[in-house]
């Protein structure tokens, strides 16, 4: 008989994340779990809707000076935090510099920034060097870090530190008192949430919870979240696995569908900071000797309409799609890989593998890799742990034999990969780049390139030049693209597509 979901009141949904919360900073880190959580508790000035487009969220107004280097906001009325005070500009303005200290897109604004600055409680200014136009898409894109607003008090924690308090003024309050990392976390409704007008769309439009209670139940086993989600004792589950759908689709109780059509892009990130991927000649055998249809297959099975090879690092069929220099991709060549490591001086050195089992994403391309690199004769520590313990690991900068790593799999949502203005993982500026920290100049230029290019010509000429040297530098490796699904149960509506899952306008009937 259908237990605790269908027994439970109709405004509490249960809910099997991706992974397990383990942290909840969404400026500190870039997990995509971590992410989802903050898209509750945290609003955003502007949000993206599902066209791409940046749309007003908690801002009322802004204004640009015809020169392009002033930027002035007002916040709309009537925003306050979970605490009951009220949302003002000094709040933003030091949350905007927690972000943008964390954000590429942010540490472009702040290289041009002159000024950030409150100008009275509702209104703040931004005043630059040079105009930066794709001001709004960095205030509103959906890829983390996202330019959460908090409180000020808490927003001045340092952005490479962790913080403490979880206070926002989004839709939803988090209740700390019921966090169980590694179980369940606990959302409720924040009555003093006062959405926008206009339908939802993405992160965009009013956010309207017809939920006042949202469980998140973790689960990282499949068998497990695929019969809890049968017998009724949860709601909706955010990535089943390819092998269980054919189950999942033979219950008339359950819904599933594709979870995103822009997909998402498989990652095998390497360490540029330390040997032996410090050495471009071994993250090209790497990119030599992988074989695309091995990882995805792994991931999604036997069902070729859920996979394609990606000889870059853009999602297909997106208006600036890109292949330049992908022939390395193409073919997978063994012999070839071999010769570069011993070119190379590698000289049996471990390779620190650490791959997060808790996430069937992670756990099968870290498959792969480990019997990928043994083949190539290099030797494999491989490190099992969780996507939690992965994301404390792989910002740590030190030595793999002090602490640190050699590569970690994640993968980058499609949404997140059409252009590089919101691409974190394919910046490849030293210190300030994403975890394995490249140091490339041409990928650098390619970037810049592309936000300077006048019209869409320029893009793509931008793109091909970007593609091709992200992969002679080897930025990280391409394990393929692929499509995922979701599952829930069909007493719940208004779950939509998108590369994030919405709870505003979800209900569920008892």
């Amino acid at each position: 008989m259908p237990a605790l979901s269908q027994g439970a009141s109709a405004k509490t949904l249960r809910f099997v994340p991706q992974s397990n919360l383990a942290n909840f900073d969404p400026i500190w880190g870039t997990q995509y779990v971590v992410r989802n959580a903050a898209a509750l508790v945290w609003d955003t000035l502007y949000g993206v809707d599902e066209t791409l487009t940046p749309q007003r969220q908690m801002v009322e107004s802004e204004e640009v000076s015809s020169d392009g280097l002033t930027w002035t906001f007002k916040l709309r009325e009537g925003l306050k935090f979970h605490d009951n005070t009220p949302v003002l500009a000094k709040d933003v303005v030091q949350s905007l510099k927690r972000w943008a200290a964390r954000d590429p897109m942010g540490l472009m604004i702040t290289a041009i920034q002159k000024e950030l600055a409150p100008i009275d409680d509702r209104s703040w200014k931004w005043v630059l060097s040079r105009p930066f136009p794709k001001m709004l898409l960095a205030l509103a894109k959906n890829n983390a870090p996202c330019s959460f607003i908090m409180p000020e008090r808490i927003a001045q924690t340092d952005p490479f530190k962790q913080v403490t308090e979880y206070i926002g003024s989004g839709p939803m309050r988090f209740v700390r008192e019921d966090w169980v990392p590694g179980a369940k976390a606990v959302f409720t409704r924040f009555e003093g949430y006062v959405p926008r007008q206009e339908k939802a769309s993405w992160l965009a439009g009013g956010k309207n919870m017809l939920l006042d209670r949202i469980e998140w139940v973790i689960m990282p086993d499949p068998a497990t979240a695929s019969a809890a989600l049968q017998n009724g004792e949860v709601d909706w589950w955010e990535n089943p696995i390819s092998d269980l759908v054919p189950l999942l689709k033979r219950n008339r109780n359950i819904a599933v569908d594709i979870a995103d059509p822009l997909g998402n892009i498989g990652s095998f990130r390497m360490n540029h900071l330390h040997p032996p991927f410090d050495n471009v000649k071994i993250r090209r055998a790497v990119l030599t000797a992988l074989n695309q249809e091995d990882y995805m297959r792994a991931l999604v099975g036997s069902d070729d309409a859920l996979w394609k090879p990606l000889p870059g690092f853009f999602t297909p069929g997106t208006p600036i799609y890109t292949e330049a220099g992908g022939e390395v991709l193409k073919q997978r060549n063994i012999a070839a890989a071999k010769k570069l490591l011993a070119e190379a001086g590698y000289k049996g050195e471990p390779v620190i593998c650490v791959v997060a089992q808790d996430q069937p994403i992670t756990k099968s391309q870290g498959d792969i890799t480990a019997d990928l690199l043994k083949q190539m004769g290099m030797n494999v520590d491989f490190v099992a742990t969780d996507w939690g313990t992965t994301g404390q690991r792989r910002a740590v900068k030190t030595p793999p034999a002090q602490g640190g790593w050699n590569m970690f799999h994640t993968w980058h949502a499609g949404a997140d990969c059409i252009n590089p203005s919101s691409y974190t993982a394919v910046r490849a500026n030293g210190d300030k780049a994403w975890f394995g920290w490249p140091d490339l100049p041409e990928v650098e230029k390619g970037v810049s390139d592309w936000f300077e290019a006048k019209d869409l010509a320029g893009e793509k000429a931008a793109m091909d030049r970007l593609n091709t040297a992200a992969l002679e530098g080897v930025v990280y490796a391409p394990t393929g693209f692929f499509l995922s699904y979701q599952a829930w149960r069909k007493n719940v509506s208004g779950i939509v597509k998108g590369p994030l899952p919405f709870f505003w306008g979800v209900s569920k009937t008892a």
